[in-house]
């Protein structure tokens, strides 16, 4: 069972425009946490704001007992986050979701980010950086204002190249078209990402052309945090067939029926998962993005 209760703000920073950077103590939770996954954090300690915001993990202090937050202020909710001073109590619910998994053939392996997409980046980073994975970061947003974390990573004596829209840190453009270029000189054998859905759709269309496998993990928004209101569907590939009962148009998943007459297999074209339960982190080649 996740733990659920009550931690101490050791820390809560701004490190960028929007961005804060937020560590606490709380060692029953961080003893379980694994590189990927989320915690759901009260943003008050009354009921207003009701819901809990998903914050991923970004830094995991196993020795310390504590993790660090990296979030963006966009609403009321991450406002009175980034109000907390040191010292303060919040609520928090985790570690929770599935997180990233380090496949044994992975040698020379891309780790991308878009926006606060980095924030979950930092703990797989260390984890590559443990079992000797050659990796590349590449890191994407909208001016060098906006790039977060690269000395911090930089500080782990990995390679670290950044795409601003402007240009004004390295390479002019959209962080999926820097992947496009740079698949062809270090031609790495998997791929992790994080950023907004937009950005994964275009990094997919890269990556397929170059027969890439990888992982993603989706940004979006939750109620519950533990597979129960489905506020958080994501769709994917389907992974079962159908039975389809002739004549009154009834599907149910094959598991439930047998096949014998009146019945017939068909091909299920998708399926939705529960990003915060069946993810946050999902294969490449599992999620489906509509235009």
């Amino acid at each position: 069972m996740p733990y659920s209760g009550i931690a101490e703000v050791v820390v809560n920073k701004k490190v960028g425009p929007e961005h804060f950077l937020m560590r606490v103590l709380v060692p029953e939770l961080t003893k379980e946490a694994k590189p990927g996954q989320f915690v759901h954090v009260r943003c008050h300690g009354e009921m207003d704001p009701l819901l809990r915001r998903p914050l991923s993990l970004h830094g995991i202090d196993y020795e310390h007992g504590t993790i660090s937050l990296l979030y963006q202020v966009v609403g009321r909710g991450t406002r009175l986050l980034a109000e907390m001073p040191t010292g303060a109590e919040v609520d928090i619910m985790g570690p929770l979701g599935r997180g990233f998994t380090i496949p044994e053939k992975a040698q020379n392996v891309f780790v991308i980010g878009g926006g606060i997409g980095v924030a979950p980046l930092f703990p797989l980073v260390q984890a590559l950086k443990h079992y000797k994975i050659e990796q590349t970061i590449l890191l994407g947003a909208r001016s060098a204002d906006w790039v977060i974390g690269t000395g911090q990573l930089a500080s782990l004596g990995v390679k670290v190249e950044a795409a601003t829209d402007d240009g004004s840190l390295g390479y002019k453009g959209f962080v999926t078209d820097l992947v496009g270029k740079r698949i062809k000189v270090i031609k790495p054998d998997y791929f992790f990402a994080c950023g907004p859905n937009p950005m994964l759709k275009a990094l997919l269309e890269v990556t397929r052309k170059s027969g890439l496998d990888g992982q993603v993990s989706l940004e979006e928004r939750m109620g519950c945090g533990v597979g129960a209101c489905l506020a958080c569907v994501c769709k994917t590939v389907a992974s079962s067939e159908l039975l389809v009962a002739s004549g009154n148009g009834k599907t149910v998943d094959s598991g439930e029926w047998r096949v014998g007459s009146g019945t017939e297999k068909t091909v299920r074209e998708f399926e939705y998962k529960k990003v915060c339960s069946d993810g946050p982190v999902f294969g490449a080649g599992e999620v489906i993005f509509d235009d």
